[in-house]
């Protein structure tokens, strides 16, 4: 079994910016891909953004150009950069991984922005 650790979060004005990290502990071969995905109560879970091992990048539309996924293949840890942040970024973020153990999620850290 993975364990995914998120940090990070908080409370920002528009137009700011934060980093997420998530770090996986456990033991594990490899994994195949890691994300984030964010979700307010009542909504639809909404894919922000994606990296897979071979290094592909996947974003949201929403945000687009102003986040950013990275990732620290020694340290096993993905982390978001969030800039330019709008209110309709509030949301609970979670890491999200696929590896050969199955799929493991993390607890989820609080963005809030304020207008």
């Amino acid at each position: 079994q993975v364990q995914l650790v998120e940090s990070g979060g908080g409370l920002v004005q528009a137009g700011g910016s934060l980093r997420l990290s998530c770090a996986a502990s456990g033991t594990f071969f490899s994994i195949n891909y890691m994300a984030w995905y964010r979700q307010n109560p009542g909504t639809q879970r909404e894919l922000v953004a994606k990296i897979t091992s071979g290094g592909t990048l996947n974003y949201a539309d929403s945000v687009k150009g102003r986040f950013t996924i990275s990732r620290d293949s020694a340290k096993n840890t993905v982390y978001l950069q969030m800039n330019s942040l709008k209110p309709e970024d509030t949301a609970v973020y979670r890491c999200n991984a696929l590896g050969a153990w199955g799929v493991s999620w993390g607890q989820g850290t609080q963005v809030t922005v304020s207008s």
